[in-house]
C-alpha cells in the first residue's frame, strides 16, 4: 500500500510505504502516529500515488493546468526509457574516443591509491609486515602514496609515544 500524506506543521506532502505506527515528517521532523496524519491516498500503485501528490504540488503554485497537460509518471517513464542515449554514443557523437576516456578514468592523477591517513598506514606496515624493517615500512608506505621522509618521521614518533617499539633495526606494534 502508498499513500500520500501530509504534515500538519509545515504542509509537506510525502508518500508511505506502508503502513507504520508512527511517522515522521522528512521536512521538519514531526513525529505523529499514522492515524494522526491526513491521509489524501491511499493505492496499490506506487505511480498513481507520485502522481497524486505531484497534482497536489502542482496546484499549490498555480500550475495544475500545466501538470494536467503532462503524460502520467508511467508514460514519461516509457519515453525517457526509449530515448536515452548512452554514455559511449554520446562520447562517439562529440568526436571523443570513449574506450580513451575510460582508460583516463581509471587512472588516479595523484598516483599510488591511499586507504587510509599516513599514520594509519605506517600503522598498518607494523602489523602486516613480518620484523619490519624501517626500510620496509618506508617502501610499504611509499606504495600507498605516502613519502618517504614522513614514512620516517611517523615511525619515529610512534617509537617516541610508545606506540611502537624498535629493536636491532626491527619494529612491532605495542
Amino acid at each position: 500500500m502508498y499513500a500520500v500524506v501530509g504534515c500538519g506543521e509545515c504542509s509537506h506532502l510525502w508518500l508511505l510505504e506502508g503502513r507504520s505506527e508512527t511517522t515522521e515528517c522528512p521536512r521538519c521532523g514531526t513525529r505523529r502516529r499514522y492515524e494522526q496524519r491526513r491521509t489524501f491516498v491511499e493505492t496499490d500503485d506506487p505511480d498513481h500515488a507520485r502522481e497524486v501528490r505531484a497534482s497536489m504540488l502542482a496546484n499549490r503554485q498555480g500550475e495544475g493546468d500545466a501538470f494536467a497537460s503532462v503524460d502520467s509518471f508511467a508514460d514519461l517513464d516509457e519515453q525517457v526509457a526509449d530515448g536515452v542515449v548512452s554514455d559511449e554514443e554520446y562520447l562517439e557523437a562529440s568526436g571523443l574516443d570513449a574506450d580513451e576516456i575510460a582508460d583516463a578514468g581509471d587512472r588516479d592523477p595523484r598516483g599510488p591509491v591511499r586507504h587510509g591517513s599516513r599514520r594509519e598506514i605506517v600503522e598498518a606496515a607494523l602489523g602486516e609486515l613480518d620484523g619490519p624493517t624501517e626500510s620496509a615500512v618506508v617502501e610499504y608506505a611509499g606504495e600507498r602514496g605516502v613519502p618517504g621522509d614522513a614514512a620516517r618521521r611517523i615511525l619515529e614518533k610512534l617509537v617516541r609515544s610508545g606506540a611502537a617499539s624498535e629493536s636491532g633495526g626491527r619494529y612491532r606494534s605495542v
